[in-house]
């Protein structure tokens, strides 16, 4: 079959020097042949004919009227769905081998008389007006912390003109998670774009509280000059650019973790730069479009918010408060006073009298509870009935030998007595340490050992008195040495 190709070939030989014989022959093709395309001045695939009959019969006509009513009754349904209802509907009639043709039918039929499709409308970008920011969940990539696996999300960054991107690891889509990742990205920026834009940040605002979480958003807009946009409910498309960054970034993600050979990283910081440097290679390429959009930034204000939520919380009968649907216990001695209680993204302050009492990390979720038993051993102690039914036990293992030992004590004593001597350790390691009594636990839980209080405190005597302290020898600082400096400096 003579190609275009070799059409073209003979036009140009004939151009070249005129004569058909030898034209023909350096485009591959005969004498005659080569004079018919230079008579016709045609190509090949000019001169094709659509073909507009079947070669064989259609084995679906006679059904089709059906299936296009099923089709029009209920779009979505696939074309072997449907050839599995039609064969059994019909049966031996239609043989495994013809669902491609059913296939092409119905692929027709969507292009032609099918519901419409959602079309997208590509829009003008301009430089130093449009961020837009979103949280994504980044469990899917199989992530690890020394050996565990780290369920996090991340808050995403973008700015619609130049692509510019940046994120931060986060655990919640709350409002301090999303102020402490704006704030972090418009820093690093080093500007401020005219508006921010959102979905409707309905997983942000807890329940029953859309008027404090309006007020406080728009009080972190104001901060930075920006105008907030949301988008409608369910309708992500409009938030297109970083819907599209969250897939690309984790392709790049894991790209790099398949270059990287791991997913395990030693630290959540060891990740963190892993995520920083991803971040200035994805950035590298666009640096021109980005010093357009640079050229168009507000400026930053002179301090960046406080991202934490304060709350005046008292402290209940039992040495704790509540905070976001969480338990957190506190030293009993601030029991039935008020403390102001800072909430970050990852963690809680507690204020008392204009100073900061304690910092603990925060719970993920909702009713949990950290109970911390340094605040309360001591009522314990005090009071070993209450241990048996105390609603936050578990708490008190601060690992598995201390469970351990614990059921070792139950085994030897009466249940009121294990419950005194497992406080009575449990207080040795509030006012010792908790590293050296596990070494105790882990010494007198052998069988031959009498594991008790008394074991534990003479063990720790013994430990404290054979380690040697520290012996930390400082040499003599030479002053001489600092008016030479000043000399050599005046001349």
């Amino acid at each position: 079959m003579v190609t275009d190709h070799q059409v073209r070939r003979l036009m140009d030989q004939l151009r070249h020097h005129g004569r058909l014989g030898v034209a023909a022959a350096q485009a591959g093709m005969d004498e005659k042949t080569a004079r018919k395309y230079r008579d016709s001045g045609e190509l090949p695939s000019e001169r094709r004919v659509p073909r507009t009959w079947r070669t064989r019969p259609d084995p679906f006509a006679e059904v089709w009227d059906e299936v296009a009513a099923q089709l029009a009754a209920h779009p979505g349904l696939q074309a072997q769905t449907l050839f599995v209802d039609l064969q059994r509907r019909y049966p031996g009639r239609f043989a495994d081998g013809q669902l491609r043709t059913l296939q092409r039918r119905v692929k027709v039929w969507r292009a032609t008389e099918g519901p419409p499709k959602e079309i997208y409308f590509p829009q003008i970008h301009h430089p130093g007006v449009l961020c837009e920011s979103d949280f994504t969940h980044m469990g899917s990539l199989e992530i690890t912390i020394a050996g565990q696996p780290f369920d996090h999300l991340l808050y995403h960054f973008v700015l619609t003109y130049s692509n510019w991107e940046t994120g931060q690891v986060c655990f919640s889509e709350s409002f301090e998670s999303l102020s402490a990742g704006l704030q972090q990205a418009l820093w690093e920026l080093g500007g401020v774009p005219q508006r921010h834009q959102t979905d409707s940040l309905t997983a942000a605002c807890p329940p029953g509280q859309r008027a404090v979480f309006t007020q406080r958003y728009e009080g972190l807009l104001k901060h930075y000059g920006l105008e907030g946009h949301t988008i409608q409910v369910r309708s992500p498309h409009e938030n297109g650019d970083i819907e599209q960054r969250h897939h690309r970034l984790k392709q790049a993600v894991e790209q790099a973790l398949l270059l990287r050979g791991d997913r395990d990283f030693a630290d959540r910081d060891a990740y963190q730069t892993f995520l920083r440097q991803l971040f200035v290679q994805l950035n590298a390429g666009r640096q021109t479009r980005l010093a357009e959009e640079r050229d168009h930034l507000h400026r930053l204000p002179v301090q960046p918010l406080d991202a934490c939520k304060r709350l005046s919380v008292k402290v209940g009968p039992s040495s704790t408060i509540r905070v976001s649907h969480n338990v957190y216990s506190v030293d009993s001695r601030l029991k039935g006073e008020t403390v102001e209680v800072r909430l970050y993204a990852e963690k809680l302050d507690i204020w008392y009298g204009q100073r900061l009492i304690e910092t603990m990390p925060r719970l993920r979720g909702e009713n949990h509870a950290r109970i911390q038993y340094r605040h309360i051993i001591d009522w314990l102690v005090r009071k070993p009935g209450a241990f048996e039914n105390y609603r936050y036990r578990s708490a008190l293992f601060p690992s598995s030998r201390f469970r351990m030992a614990y059921d070792a004590l139950k085994k030897r004593h009466a249940p009121r007595q294990a419950d005194r001597e497992y406080l009575g350790i449990l207080r040795l390691s509030a006012y010792h340490s908790e590293t050296q009594v596990e070494q105790a636990l882990d010494h007198l839980l052998d069988p031959d050992q009498l594991l008790s209080v008394d074991a534990v405190e003479s063990w720790l005597q013994t430990a404290d008195a054979t380690e040697a302290p520290p012996q930390v020898a400082v040499d003599a600082v030479d002053l001489a040495v600092y008016d030479t400096l000043l000399e050599e400096a005046c001349r």
